[in-house]
């Protein structure tokens, strides 16, 4: 008896899953005019009504998107093929009334933008990002998903996804949110794989280089997986076993790369010649170590994801921020770069963060609350960033280059600092909070270094002494006293004309006389300026504390103001060899220990 009641509740589950899930079908036959043609079918629904409606939001994303403004062509019908009546309460939803228990719906998608925030259907590809493609109903979300993609067999195309295969072309998800961050490449790609540790890493590139090219390039990746495993000691437990790169590499590409569970977007208009593959590398050591830092080292504040407003978080300083300092120090532990190469490569982020007058405004966590108003966001009024906003990024990663050198000067390393947080948080998928990392800080570098950290860079706009931190790695940090300064991004037009293209520098040469963007210079020191002239070559010819007297108009009326030059803030990083210092055995043993695995 207890054998037929569990065959029948087993029989009843699983006739119970199958109605219990949402199927979708998408295609591309008019993929030459950038469109895709997508049905859906809600069945066994409760009530009268079915909401439906496009995200506004897509993961790894921190600002809205509004993707219903590509839909078009819906209809609704139930499940005998009647069309159903449709309200719309606002731009994003469609509201079903009137079914027999099953709502299915088609719609047209017009898709052209090819990154990890949109899509693209083209007759090179359909590159799909989830939520800017597939509706979805809110009520639902739990229910299991099947899709079947419709590749273009006359294209030769093929499906690259982190969504599990079901048979065929129909792939499946555990639920909304799983099928919301899994991008699927659908195109005449070229796919490598390794396994390691009993999981696949695979790499499904589609470009238009050689197989060698690939080859080549998958040895790289190789190389950045590796030494990434060796930051947090082992790889996350990936979804199905498998973790894959959708990498495009096309001319009608966009440049991007977001990260996801089980596997990241990474596009690029370079191709892996001249070049190409030290440059797009980058993108891949950046989102893969996000397969630890933000997808499963997560800040609450990110969950649960919301597709209808943007998430604020106040910890992309850490979740994105020391991400990038891994970026390119992942690089040279993996011998992509070399040392020299890297060290001076931080001369950019370290000027930008420590130059930038928007540290008076705005703390790390408050740099990071900016994210919904500059992550690929759009707005047509003028705004300030200049002046008020430092990416978190850039920010996060030269406070992760001080928190890495300070600790080495306790005996520890952030490698260590990260694998700590990661067996915490991570490996248990618990979602952090600030205070979570303050704390973390404090259980593995002790009670005065952990709060002087986060009192100092963190909960104010501090910046560490870099000078006595990089000498401690054998590198100097220098300011060229003899460079002026002007304080405003001029370009010299074909007309000879000077146009300031952005907001001056607050406290800057410029700044301070009253020069804004949009002015136009017309000449500097009675002598008008010259056509295909740089213009920091020019006021490379003077010296700081020179006054210039400056003409030019503004809303067509001629000005004229006198600028007293400043001598240049820009930091310039190099090994000591180069500066002809020799680090004695102790500093370069501390290199060493800092550019390798450690």
């Amino acid at each position: 008896m207890k054998k037929y009641i569990s065959l029948f509740v087993l029989s009843f589950v699983v006739s119970f899953a199958i109605s219990q899930t949402n199927t979708y079908e998408i295609s591309f036959e008019n993929a030459v005019h950038h469109e895709a043609r997508i049905t859906a079918s809600f069945p066994d629904l409760q009530g009268d009504t079915l909401t439906v409606r496009m995200s506004r939001t897509s993961p790894g994303r921190y600002a809205l998107h509004e993707f219903a403004k590509n839909v078009y062509a819906f209809v609704a019908t139930d499940s005998k093929g009647k069309v159903l009546p449709v309200k719309r309460p606002n731009p994003y939803a469609w509201i079903v009334t009137g079914h027999d228990g099953t709502v299915n719906i088609t719609y047209t998608l017009f898709a052209n933008r090819g990154g990890g925030t949109y899509s693209q259907v083209d007759e090179t590809h359909a590159h799909l990002n989830i939520p800017a493609t597939f509706m979805y109903a809110p009520a639902l979300r739990e229910r299991t998903i099947h899709v079947n993609f419709k590749p273009r067999a006359d294209l030769n195309w093929k499906i690259a996804t982190q969504l599990s295969h079901v048979s065929g072309t129909t792939f499946s998800a555990p639920n909304l949110y799983y099928f919301m961050d899994s991008p699927t490449e659908i195109s005449n790609h070229q796919v490598r794989s390794f396994d390691l540790d009993g999981q696949t890493i695979k790499l499904s590139l589609h470009h238009y280089g050689t197989e060698s090219e690939t080859d080549q390039y998958f040895e790289q990746v190789k190389k950045v997986v590796l030494a990434e495993k060796a930051v947090f000691g082992e790889l996350p437990n990936f979804d199905f076993g498998t973790y894959n790169f959708l990498a495009c590499y096309i001319p009608n590409a966009s440049g991007d790369g977001m990260e996801h569970r089980n596997s990241t977007i990474l596009t690029s208009t370079r191709s892996l010649e001249n070049g190409g593959m030290e440059r797009n590398i980058g993108t891949v050591s950046h989102e893969f170590f996000h397969a630890w830092n933000v997808e499963r080292i997560r800040p609450k504040t990110l969950e649960p994801f919301d597709f209808k407003a943007a998430n604020m978080s106040g910890a992309l300083w850490f979740a994105e921020g020391f991400t990038s300092y891994y970026t390119n120090l992942i690089l040279c532990r993996a011998g992509i770069i070399s040392p020299e190469k890297y060290v001076e490569g931080l001369s950019g982020a370290i000027n930008y963060v420590w130059n930038s007058p928007a540290r008076q405004f705005f703390n790390p966590i408050e740099m990071s609350y900016q994210a919904p108003f500059v992550d690929a966001a759009t707005s047509v009024d003028p705004v300030n960033r200049e002046n008020t906003f430092i990416s978190y990024y850039s920010y996060g990663s030269v406070l992760g280059l001080a928190l890495d050198l300070s600790l080495r000067n306790q005996g520890l390393h952030l490698d260590g600092f990260m694998k700590s947080v990661w067996e915490v948080y991570g490996k248990r998928e618990i979602p952090y909070t600030i205070q979570d990392l303050h704390k973390s800080l404090i259980d593995y570098a002790g009670n005065d270094f952990g709060n002087t950290f986060f009192s100092n860079f963190i909960y104010t706009s501090g910046m560490p002494n870099y000078k006595k931190l990089l000498a401690s790695v054998g590198v100097t940090i220098t300011q060229d006293s003899t460079v002026p300064s002007f304080g405003a991004n001029v370009f010299i037009r074909d007309d000879g004309t000077g146009l300031i293209r952005q907001n001056t520098k607050m406290g800057s040469a410029a700044y301070h006389s009253g020069l804004d963007k949009g002015d136009i210079i017309t000449a500097i020191n009675k002598t008008p300026l010259a056509s295909g002239q740089k213009f920091p070559e020019l006021i490379k010819q003077f010296s700081p504390g020179d006054i210039l007297t400056v003409d030019f108009t503004r809303y067509g009326l001629k000005k004229s103001v006198t600028v007293q030059l400043q001598p240049s803030s820009s930091y310039s990083i190099q090994l000591q060899e180069k500066n002809g210092e020799i680090p004695d055995e102790n500093i370069l043993k501390n290199r060493t220990s800092w550019l390798k695995t450690n």
